[in-house]
């Protein structure tokens, strides 16, 4: 390569150097995001707009709120004058049986597993004079889970509640055993009352979503509820300690109640089937569609409440309790005259109210005493709901003869206790 070629290269080389040192390079760096100002004043509108919302959903809200307070600290409910009636003035009136202290049910619709529990506890101690404190919340779990199983083998057509009746404490027992009170209370233990209203809002939410998807698979169901009651009353002892021994819940029926659960009858007081057969009771809670009712004529089912508490047995009650009769602040239960009058009750004006729907399957007691005062029957009830709370006895009513006949629905009592009415069948 010649001296000429060689220094037209370095000159060029030197000149494109010379060039692109001269010229500045920009660099990197952050600088505030400036925002378009339409965007902020459209933003600004709409802060104050939520203000001002907020501020009026807020006074209306007080508006709502103190209008409601008023309501509530002037309203009434229909009642009577009941300073007239001969009654009861204390439980200790009462030729009453054994039977635990009422305890509340609280905001559950468990009415059935409270009484049909006080009634067994108080049969287990008639039977065998121990005194022993079950469990209302076991029976509820497994209830719970049973309605479930019907639910699924239904397709979904099947009343979504925590209601049952009575025999479904003896039901259960049978299929699952029993456990002491102090064994599983069934409380959520970051709160001292039972409280069911997220639990049923929980099964209600998720067997829907079962029906609207078709997932029918019985043991996947049954293991999801189980969650579900496990997180809300606990997981039930599979096993447990009571009086040095251990058991499980089927062994502590058989081996420590000893009770027979098939020695109890129901029965009812219906125009609907024939009076001495037995049939369907046909209400909603009935939801196994038990058709093993007794049906009784109107003045023997009365009797046979009357003659069995009178003999030292208790009973187990269920019917209605939304009439102004129904007087949880004076502990009462009776029918009074605007109601309709006293010898106009009967099998008809009972049966009417039924077809009506104005007596209903509205809540489960028991019978654990009996009075004769004046010229009227008056009996004891153990009632776990919070209408007999209202009042100074927490747990007590008295009901009189007229209420029994006219509201309630249906019994249950040892078969020994029906043996002459039974023959009739």
């Amino acid at each position: 390569m010649n001296k000429a070629l060689i220094f037209l290269i370095c000159f060029v080389l030197g000149l494109m150097f010379s060039i692109s040192a001269s010229v500045q390079i920009d660099s990197v760096k952050y600088l505030p995001w400036t925002k378009y100002p339409l965007f902020k004043e459209m933003e600004k509108r709409s802060d104050s707009i939520k203000a001002a919302n907020d501020s009026l959903t807020s006074a209306i809200r007080d508006r709502q709120k103190k209008a409601k307070e008023l309501k509530d600290s002037v309203d009434t409910e229909l009642r009577f004058d009941v300073s007239k009636i001969v009654r009861p003035n204390s439980p200790d009136e009462f030729k009453s049986v054994f039977h635990f202290p009422p305890v509340p049910q609280d905001w559950t619709s468990t009415c059935w597993s409270f009484s049909g529990t006080s009634f067994i506890e108080s049969e287990i101690f008639r039977l065998t004079g121990r005194q022993v404190k079950l469990s209302e919340m076991y029976t509820v779990y497994f209830e719970y889970i049973e309605k479930v199983r019907r639910y699924v083998h239904e397709r979904g057509e099947l009343t979504l509640s925590g209601g049952s009746e009575i025999e479904a404490v003896l039901l259960i027992m049978k299929m699952y055993g029993a456990v002491p009170h102090e064994i599983y209370d069934g409380l959520n233990k970051v709160y001292p009352h039972f409280n069911h209203e997220d639990l049923d809002k929980g099964i209600i939410t998720y067997l829907k979503y079962v029906k609207e998807h078709g997932l029918w698979d019985e043991e996947a169901v049954i293991a999801s509820i189980r969650v579900i009651l496990d997180k809300y009353i606990g997981k039930p002892p599979e096993v447990f300690d009571f009086e040095g021994r251990q058991y499980t819940p089927k062994q502590f029926v058989a081996e420590a109640l000893n009770i027979n659960l098939d020695d109890y009858v129901s029965a009812m007081s219906t125009l609907k089937i024939p009076f001495y057969t037995q049939g369907l009771f046909d209400v909603p809670d009935n939801w196994r569609r038990d058709s093993s009712y007794y049906n009784l004529p109107l003045d023997e089912w009365y009797g046979v409440i009357k003659s069995v508490i009178e003999k030292g047995y208790s009973v187990a009650i269920g019917g209605g309790n939304s009439e102004p009769g129904y007087y949880g602040v004076e502990n009462l239960g009776v029918i009074p005259d605007f109601d309709i009058p006293q010898n106009y009750i009967n099998q008809d004006s009972r049966e009417y109210r039924i077809y009506r729907g104005t007596t209903g399957d509205d809540h489960g007691l028991h019978i654990v005493g009996y009075l004769r005062k004046g010229d009227r029957d008056w009996f004891l009830v153990k009632d776990s709901g919070s209408a007999s709370r209202r009042g100074q006895l927490k747990g007590y009513l008295f009901f009189r003869d007229d209420y029994v006949r006219l509201k309630m629905l249906t019994l249950m009592v040892h078969k020994d206790a029906m043996q002459g009415v039974l023959e009739k069948k």
